[in-house]
């Protein structure tokens, strides 16, 4: 929230990309960015797109709002009480029930090769633990995960994180 900060994203949130002398701000935009400038990971066709940013949206509406408050709930940074922490368990094993199935017929998630909507949901999804989000329920969702994990130039936060930018 500081002001040098705030010139580079308005919002006062990470992340923030520079490229060049514009900031791109918010995740799915920063990634149709990155895969508009760098031609990978992106949509062919005008449906690969359109269902790579249709996942884009579900991710943060369905699965981000509640992992990311459990886990700032699990963590000692969010307080809520047992009605609501109700409500949080809900929506994202809902979310992994439709997600689950939508894997159980397709390898990737918005095309027939990993894409940004593979990328985002990684991102949220790689915090289901630390949100006492149990995933063994889910094997297509498991099985998706590993095969993430396998791509090249895979490496998890602590790997390819500056120490600075790490959230211990």
């Amino acid at each position: 929230k500081m002001p040098d900060y705030l010139v580079k994203n308005r919002y006062g949130q990470v992340p923030a990309l520079r490229d060049g002398q514009t900031y791109y701000v918010q995740s799915a935009a920063i990634l149709e960015h990155l895969a508009e400038s760098l031609k990978k990971f992106d949509g062919k066709t005008a449906f690969e797109k359109n269902r790579i940013r249709e996942w884009l949206f579900w991710q943060w509406d369905k699965l981000a709002i509640p992992i990311f408050r459990l886990r700032a709930r699990s963590r000692g940074l969010r307080q809520f009480g047992d009605e609501d922490r109700v409500m949080y368990d809900t929506e994202p094993n809902a979310a992994l029930a439709g997600l689950e199935q939508d894997l159980s017929k397709n390898e990737w998630i918005a095309a027939k090769k990993p894409t940004i909507a593979d990328i985002g949901i990684y991102g949220v999804l790689r915090y289901a633990a630390e949100a006492n989000i149990d995933l063994t329920p889910y094997p297509n969702v498991l099985a998706w995960k590993k095969r993430f994990e396998a791509l090249p130039g895979f490496g998890t936060p602590e790997q390819i994180l500056p120490m600075e930018s790490r959230l211990l």
